[in-house]
């Protein structure tokens, strides 16, 4: 039998001990984690230090349950330090890159956001809690399932402020809109202009792009004017994003 993103149930439950204050997994030496002690170590030690200065950003990252949106065997590793891998070559991004991305991003309340390849749905959720007007594309079934629940049992969120698009992230964007802000989350080799089409005038475009020959970088594009141009921030790196490749050309 394949295994299964843990039910809505199990979740429900682990948000209830939490709640209390109690334990719902262990970490690699078999202890017993608190989850709510966790996102605090996690901001403390990863965001606070690491030019996050948007108390927006750190209020929402010491809310949301970040554990809730990863496999259920990888709970323990959530606030970790790193990337943690989803599956199919997926990661739920570093804590402290993406508290950075979105930060750049500058959210206000009440706009239109868009999210490329929204994964289980925590960056989604950091957007919302800070009062975007969340759509989050992602073509990865088990992770919209991911997403899906965590989002439901998430109570720092209101009910349908993220809406979720199965889509191919790259071309999957709801057509007829324009955005205040794009997260594209994962590293892509290009930004297409169907992509960087879809910002609204004033609108910011976040993401780790690639360079040939040296470590990622993560990039802020704006829409000024009717141009579009992007603008290098600091030095990061990320897993590749499928469907953001360059079309090879003909090669004789």
């Amino acid at each position: 039998m394949p295994c299964l993103p843990l039910g809505r149930m199990a979740r429900q439950a682990y948000n209830r001990r939490e709640a209390r204050g109690m334990v719902r997994a262990v970490n690699e030496d078999e202890r017993p984690m608190n989850f709510a002690d966790a996102r605090k170590w996690m901001v403390d030690g990863q965001i606070r230090p690491n030019k996050v200065t948007d108390f927006r950003i750190i209020d929402a990252m010491l809310d949301l349950p970040r554990h809730l949106f990863v496999p259920a065997d990888r709970m323990a590793r959530a606030h970790a330090d790193e990337d943690v891998p989803l599956g199919h070559g997926r990661v739920l991004m570093q804590p402290m890159m993406l508290a950075r991305l979105v930060q750049i991003a500058e959210v206000q309340p009440g706009e239109a956001v868009l999210v490329l390849g929204s994964g289980s749905g925590y960056g989604a959720a950091l957007l919302a809690r800070l009062g975007g007007r969340v759509t989050a594309v992602e073509d990865n079934a088990s992770l919209l399932a991911i997403a899906r629940t965590a989002l439901a049992d998430t109570a720092a969120l209101a009910p349908g402020s993220v809406q979720l698009v199965e889509a191919p992230p790259a071309t999957g964007a709801p057509a007829g809109k324009s955005y205040d802000a794009v997260l594209i989350e994962g590293e892509v080799t290009e930004i297409p202009p169907a992509v960087s089409g879809l910002l609204a005038e004033g609108g910011r475009l976040v993401t780790v792009c690639r360079r040939p020959g040296r470590s990622g970088a993560a990039v802020l594009g704006r829409r000024v004017g009717g141009a579009f141009s992007m603008t290098e921030v600091f030095d990061c790196s990320t897993a590749p994003l499928p469907g953001f490749a360059p079309e090879p050309g003909f090669v004789f």
